[in-house]
């Protein structure tokens, strides 16, 4: 079962100056961790793909993938942060808010390097959003000041509809988009991201 929230395209607390910031930190090491997540984390390709002849090759789908993918996982990495923040937490939310922490912040790095040899802005043009799923202020506001159990099935409820939305932008660049290392990393979000909801529902139901 699908669902979008409709809500501003602004990125609380979490801009896009500071996603790429997070970007540029990310890359810096120069390695792949061992350890990424499948699926979610074969993103961690690093910013080296840049220097394959064929990362040039892209159509707009692909631009418009990457710009609205990295504001979008630039807020999972957020909400997961908020997570990893608070003390007393079920360890199995603990896990899995660093698990996406370290699958996303990578992929950030990846994708802000593509638009770099693409020569195209990190930014989408004005009025056009950040993509499907995303939290708005109050949203991230309401996880930020809870607690405990109540906190927990908070941000899985709001991680369940941010996956859905990543999972659907991530199909339109499967359909349309050209650039393969694009393509591939938007086959690698629908198979890891996809299973995650379905942990995540399992995980939900048990709290």
């Amino acid at each position: 079962m699908k669902k979008t929230l409709t809500i501003s395209a602004t990125i609380p607390a979490f801009g896009i100056s500071a996603a790429i910031a997070l970007a540029g930190c990310a890359g810096t090491s120069g390695s792949t961790p061992a350890g990424t997540m499948p699926g979610m984390g074969s993103g961690g390709m690093g910013t080296s793909s840049s220097s394959a002849p064929a990362t040039a090759d892209h159509n707009a789908a692909d631009t418009m993938f990457t710009q609205g993918m990295i504001p979008h996982h630039a807020q999972a990495v957020e909400m997961s942060d908020m997570m990893l923040r608070k003390q007393g937490m079920d360890a199995r939310i603990t896990a899995l808010a660093t698990k996406i922490k370290a699958a996303q912040a990578p992929e950030i790095a990846q994708m802000t390097g593509w638009l770099k040899t693409w020569n195209e802005p990190a930014q989408m043009a004005s009025g056009h959003g950040m993509g499907d799923g995303v939290m708005g202020d109050d949203d991230l506001k309401k996880l930020d000041a809870a607690q405990g159990a109540d906190a927990a099935k908070l941000f899985l409820a709001q991680m369940i509809v941010h996956h859905e939305g990543a999972v659907m932008m991530a199909k339109t660049e499967s359909s349309q988009g050209k650039n393969p290392d694009a393509l591939s990393l938007s086959k690698a979000i629908v198979s890891a991201q996809e299973a995650e909801i379905q942990e995540m529902k399992d995980l939900l139901a048990s709290l």
